[in-house]
């Protein structure tokens, strides 16, 4: 049947109506995702503020939330270690020894002279000598400053200390240094050269110490003459300068360094800024105004800040979801809702978690069982949604479970959360049976272990032996928890949102179960039928993204009230007579849509889920029961009396399929009963059936409370055609023209 044909059918909504596809609800849903993300990460991102003023007392104790700067003991710091500073001094290579050889040599020059008389002498003496032990020292200190291998303040210093401890010779040298001969002086000069030398090797700061150690050097040297040695202690005495002199600008420059290089004093998250009766002094006041901790001086940029990126973690889902539902939302609100719900209890854990991590003790947060919520919408919802997820729930426990301050999210806690989600994802996704959450665990435990073990081979700083093999302990114990927390809260879910998972439906399938056993012994005719119209609505609901597991199980279930009067239904008669030929068709008519009512009690007294009973209770819809209403009316006719009926009499009471599950397993039901029932069936045949079935449902309105759309349509026809070649293959002959035979009716199918 095409398009085309359908289309002369009455149209039908896209949705039913209720809360559940409200779009109101939806985004109120959303919401709602927005605040339990802000609510969960504003004790971490947003410090408490308190009502308080200066000079009152604190009526509660006031804790840090964060590591906190404590600028006061940090300068109590800073100026302990610039005290600590010891005094800078420089020792200088001033070379004085070449100054007593430069004074030597001008004596000897000058004694040699003839024509200068001694008094001259005498007087160039007492005033070249001393000068030129000031040249010496300033011609020293310009070239420094030139060079600027020495700050001007300490030139200033060397000028100032050897002026002050400037040396005067006495008179009666001048008149000995006169008297000197030039072999005297070649004497004087190695001798001279040697005991300033091995003075200024010392750290001199002052030189009259110096000085005071000349007279002995002297006469323990080779010097023989009287006068020789007496120039020479004097001459030396003048020469020696100090050569270790205090540097302020580098005392200066090394207590800024000091106070630079002391680290910043911290109160530790979770100490105690202010103690309940306390004093607010100014400095106190301070210190919570200058962190944001008084509410007189909120600051709203961090709740603003939160509140988006809170915004863009619930869009980030809204988006996901949309971009991948096509024309129409994924999900209904109560499997929003469920998702919501897992988001909430995987916070929860993260904040039980953080309440027993320390800064002392971070690794612990991997105990975490993180991997519960990619894990549950995994099974529960869809796992391309669960990856998604996941990688929020990393996001998430960077900040929840980070104990690192000064950063806002800990990289190692949110790649072992990525690592164990996607792990328990790949693990559960095509779970069949409740083992496999116990096998997810296991790889959550030894993925999430390896996790560890690699972030503490990369991270050397933060981690040792210990703190390693703790990691590996409480993420392997992370693993069992989950796995507990997963099996707990399955059944919750399933029961409190009427979810089907694939674990339940598989469990459901199971031929054990007592109305499966039921059914096979008590009418396998019936079995044999709801297998096939199993196989049947799977490969058409499949086709076009529908649930298939649940439409199989479902249709092994949908006629299980057929097990109350078993011979009334065609599949059950073998060898004997049709019931149905002997009694009124109003009896007939009630005992065949009385199936559908008992089924749905019976599922009821075994506790099924409400989408199986959902699917009994719907097949048929209020389709009509052609063949035993025309009965009847031949009955009334034949009786020459009025029927007391009308055709609404004659249908069964519903409700109309209201997902597109029930309505494929209603066809598929009709499809199977109806092949069943041609002895020969031909492709033609088969095909043309389908289509009439189809059609006659549309135009019965029987899929105006589902969301089948005409293509959807299309394609179950097509599906059911070559699932149906495929099961009844060597009974469907191939033939071109093969003459149609007259089928029986399938209304007591």
């Amino acid at each position: 049947m095409t398009s085309k044909d359908m289309s002369k059918g009455k149209s039908f909504p896209n949705r039913a109506t209720g809360w559940k596809y409200s779009v109101w609800a939806r985004y109120l849903l959303f919401l709602f995702l927005v605040l339990l993300f802000y609510v969960s990460l504003s004790s971490k991102l947003l410090p408490e503020r308190y009502d308080i003023q200066e000079g009152t007392r604190s009526e509660v104790d006031i804790a840090a939330p964060m590591q906190i700067p404590n600028n006061k003991a940090t300068l109590k710091a800073q100026e302990e270690a610039a005290e600590r500073v010891q005094p800078i001094y420089q020792i200088l290579q001033m070379r004085n020894e070449n100054l007593m050889t430069t004074l030597l040599d001008r004596i000897d020059r000058l004694n040699q002279d003839d024509q200068i008389s001694s008094q001259d002498k005498i007087d160039i003496y007492r005033d070249e000598i001393p000068q030129r032990q000031k040249d010496f020292v300033s011609n020293y200190i310009n070239n420094n400053r030139k060079t600027g291998t020495y700050s001007d303040t300490l030139l200033e210093e060397i000028r100032n200390v050897v002026q002050e401890q400037s040396y005067r010779i006495p008179e009666e040298t001048y008149i000995k240094i006169s008297r000197l001969t030039s072999d005297d002086i070649q004497e004087m000069k190695p001798v001279a050269r040697n005991i300033v030398a091995r003075l200024m090797t010392d750290q001199v700061s002052d030189a009259t110490t110096a000085r005071a150690k000349v007279a002995e050097m002297v006469s323990a040297s080779s010097l023989s003459k009287r006068t020789q040695r007496e120039v020479v202690q004097e001459l030396t005495r003048l020469v020696v300068t100090a050569n270790r002199f205090y540097d302020e600008e580098g005392t200066k420059e090394a207590k800024v360094q000091a106070r630079e290089n002391t680290p910043t004093v911290f109160i530790k998250q979770g100490d105690t800024l202010v103690a309940k009766g306390e004093v607010i002094t100014p400095e106190m006041y301070a210190l919570l105004s200058e962190n944001d901790l008084l509410k007189n001086e909120v600051n709203y940029w961090p709740q603003l800040g939160l509140l988006l990126f809170s915004c863009m973690l619930s869009a980030a889902i809204l988006m996901f979801i949309q971009q991948s539902s096509g024309t129409h939302f994924k999900y209904n609100n109560a499997q929003l809702l469920m998702l919501v719900i897992i988001f909430m209890i995987t916070i929860v854990v993260m904040h039980v978690t953080a309440v027993i991590q320390t800064n002392e003790r971070p690794f612990i947060g991997f105990l975490a069982p993180v991997a519960v919520g990619a894990m549950l919408i995994a099974l529960l919802l869809d796992t391309t949604l669960a990856f998604v997820c996941s990688i929020l729930i990393g996001l998430l426990s960077s900040i929840i479970l980070n104990t690192h301050q000064g950063q806002l999210f800990d990289f190692e806690l949110g790649f072992f959360a990525l690592v164990v989600s996607f792990v328990a994802i790949f693990a559960t996704h095509r779970a069949s049976q409740r083992s496999t959450i116990l096998k997810g665990a296991i790889m959550v435990c030894l993925f999430g272990s390896l996790a560890v073990f690699t972030l503490a081979l990369i991270d050397t700083g933060d981690w040792n032996r210990t703190t390693a093999l703790y990691g590996i302990g409480y993420a392997f114990a992370g693993g069992v928890l989950t796995a507990i927390l997963v099996i707990g809260l399955m059944p919750f879910f399933e029961t409190s949102f009427g979810i089907l998972s694939a674990l339940k439906l598989v469990e459901l399938s199971n031929p054990n179960h007592p109305l499966l056993r039921k059914l096979l012994t008590e009418t396998p005719g019936t079995y044999h039928h709801s297998v096939m119209v199993g196989n049947l609505s799977e490969a058409a609901a499949e086709a076009i993204g529908a649930n298939g597991l649940l439409c199989r199980v479902g249709s092994y279930y949908h006629d299980i009230g057929k097990t109350k009067r078993p011979v009334y239904f065609i599949e059950n008669q073998n060898n004997m007579e049709n019931p149905h030929d002997s009694i009124d068709p109003k009896l007939s008519k009630s005992i065949i849509v009385a199936h559908a009512r008992d089924g749905v009690e019976m599922q009821k007294d075994y506790k099924l889920p409400k989408p199986i009973r959902d699917i009994a209770e719907q097949h048929h819809g209020t389709t009509f029961l052609h063949y035993f209403y025309h009965k009847a009316l031949r009955q009334a006719e034949e009786a020459g009396i009025e029927p007391d009926f009308t055709e609404e009499d004659f249908r069964y009471p519903g409700p109309k399929a209201q997902s597109k599950e029930s309505a494929i397993v209603g066809i598929a039901d009709s499809v199977e009963a109806a092949v069943r029932s041609l002895r020969k069936p031909t492709v033609e045949q088969v095909e043309s059936m389908i289509e009439k079935i189809i059609k006659g449902r549309l135009d019965d309105h029987q899929f105006n409370d589902c969301d089948l759309t005409m293509r959807e349509l299309d394609i179950v026809a097509k599906t059911l055609k070559e699932t149906v070649m495929g099961i009844f293959h060597s009974r469907i002959e191939y033939p071109e023209e093969i003459k149609k035979p007259k089928p029986t009716s399938p209304e007591a199918g």
